[in-house]
């Protein structure tokens, strides 16, 4: 257990900016805070910006036990000026400056260079998520990035800042997440200043508007989030476009330089070290086509909608990143969509189409490392080709898991999305409730936003029956695993909501308690929470901004 957090500096490890290119325009002191071109390496060096009179609100304990870190650390002014933005007085071998990482932008296989707002697609980065420590912790490499950290070169005119709203739904849904045994990053702490405001666009109280409605203005934050690394397919995917296009001189060594480094940082123990390139960058591919249809199918088994999976959204370890525009589904629809700005294309029952795209994309940035093998060619557009029927498999288990059979029924599976649809079930509940094994439809109301009528109750006593002839013999091992496959809490955006608004109070209080909740979705809590927590949205929610939908704005 690190006790100090000068026991915690010792631990660095900065494997990314020894391994890879550094800026050669990027300034000495980490000044570096306008918007501009970054035409080569692979990071920037860059300053954060402290908040002003930081305030430790949230951490996490089940994290901090995984680093093992002591959690009376968060009470120690170093850690908080570090987790604030505050790298000034870091104890060697820790170094005073973050660091910042460019990549490109594909949506739905189609590269994108509007985003840019120099149009070349060199401006397009992290614009506001400042790396500050990486290092090996409990015999685990970590990064660890604040989100919120002040401007970049990639800011693209932002003030770099994120405020409290956003960073509390990402500090519980990372968590949340993890909770649930799903790949993805992880949150370590939560830091806010009421000194420092920043004006964004939000919902006013009662709006039905599909888009914010008026400005507000928020204290500003900074989330500490956690991973392996934070390297993305859209990392991959520029410097293969600046190999591809000969950009300069040495745009194709730094293609297999990342890419080397995407193996080190999330495959290491998968692929061997000594093996010839081409072969390492082919058994990457297979690999992380397990990783990614395995992500996408546990999205959809909890109700999960990313919002907004861009290649730059995309992580190359398969976990989920980025918590802007996601969402959790709560009266079941095939296209649920939180993000205002998102589109049918990445809506729910959508997403593993999205993650199809993402993952050609990734692979045709291989392309320039193996060109020359025809064979190695072949075999990488196999493992392209091979992605839906992989991704079919997965979500098939997955279904029947969560059905509680041994094999997957395609007739049944159809008929049931029809019926979850026509009912309007809340997903959550209506799963859960399946685990008790119910032969009558009355078993089932309590998760239907609408009362059935006559015809519809008729098909869900038939389907009930379908279902029950195809279950196992042992029901009480039956509803044991289903139990394990269905949450009995979930995220429900008007629960959150509250947290968020007395956080701006000072009121912390139901940040605590749903972190309580979250950290166990799958075991029943006490009546009172399971009452609170397990009910239809209240009528005044159904399509009220801020809470069905919403706006990437944070």
């Amino acid at each position: 257990m690190l006790d100090s957090f000068n026991a915690f500096a010792q631990c660095v490890d900065y494997s990314l900016l020894t391994q890879l290119n550094r800026d050669p325009n990027a300034t000495v002191n980490g000044d570096d805070h306008q918007p501009r071109q970054v035409f080569s390496g692979h990071y920037v060096p860059v300053a954060p910006t402290p908040l002003a009179h930081p305030e430790c609100i949230a951490f996490s304990n089940t994290l901090f036990s995984e680093l093992g870190l002591n959690t009376a650390l968060v009470e120690d002014s170093d850690f908080i000026k570090l987790f604030s933005g505050d790298l000034t007085q870091v104890p060697s071998p820790m170094q005073p400056l973050g660091w910042a990482t460019g990549y490109a932008l594909s949506i739905y296989g189609t590269e994108y260079i509007q985003q840019c707002p120099f149009g070349t697609g060199n401006g397009y980065g992290d614009g506001r998520a400042i790396s500050v420590y990486e290092g090996v912790l409990n015999g685990k490499r970590w990064e660890m990035q604040l989100k919120g950290g002040g401007p970049t070169p990639y800011c693209r005119g932002g003030d770099g800042r994120a405020v409290l709203r956003s960073s509390i739904r990402e500090f519980l849904a990372q968590e949340y997440m993890h909770a649930l045994g799903i790949p993805t990053s992880r949150s370590l702490c939560l830091m806010v200043s009421f000194s420092e405001r920043v004006n964004r666009p939000w919902y006013s109280e009662q709006s039905k508007s599909p888009d914010p409605d008026i400005m507000l203005s928020n204290p500003v934050a900074i989330s500490t989030r956690v991973a392996p690394s934070f390297l993305r397919v859209g990392q991959v995917e520029l410097f293969s476009r600046r190999a591809r296009s000969k950009a300069h001189p040495t745009a194709h060594k730094e293609l297999e330089m990342i890419v080397l480094h995407v193996i080190e940082r999330e495959y290491r123990g998968e692929i061997e070290y000594n093996l010839p390139l081409v072969e390492k960058v082919l058994k990457l591919a297979f690999l992380f086509r397990n990783r990614l249809t395995t992500l996408i199918s546990h999205w959809l088994r909890v109700g999960y909608c990313q919002g907004n999976f861009n290649s730059d959204n995309c992580a190359v370890g398969g976990y989920t990143l980025d918590y802007g525009p996601f969402g959790f589904c709560e009266q079941f629809e095939p296209f649920f969509q939180p993000w205002t700005g998102g589109g049918r294309h990445f809506s729910f029952l959508n997403q593993p189409a999205a993650a199809a795209e993402n993952f050609n994309t990734f692979c045709s940035a291989l392309l320039p490392l193996v060109k020359e093998n025809h064979d190695a060619v072949n075999y990488l557009n196999d493992i392209v080709q091979g992605f839906s029927d992989e991704m079919e498999q997965k979500l098939e288990a997955m279904w029947a898991a969560k059905l509680g059979l041994t094999k997957y029924d395609s007739a049944l599976f159809s008929e049931l999305l029809s019926l979850m649809t026509n009912t309007a079930v809340d997903y959550t509940l209506f799963f859960r409730k399946l685990c008790d094994l119910p032969s009558n439809v009355s078993e089932l109301e309590e998760s239907f936003s609408t009362q059935p009528n006559t015809t519809l109750t008729q098909q869900w006593q038939q389907w009930l029956k379908h279902w029950q002839r195809l279950l196992g013999h042992d029901h009480k091992l039956i509803s044991t695993n289903m139990k394990k496959a269905n949450p009995l809490y979930t995220w429900r955006e008007w629960l959150i909501a509250p947290a968020y608004q007395k956080a701006e109070q000072g009121d912390y209080s139901l940040i605590h308690e749903l972190q309580s909740v979250l950290n166990h979705p799958y075991t029943k809590q006490s009546d009172e929470v399971t009452h609170k927590y397990c009910q239809l949205r209240p009528a005044e929610y159904i399509n009220a901004g801020g809470i069905s939908h919403y706006s990437c704005s944070s």
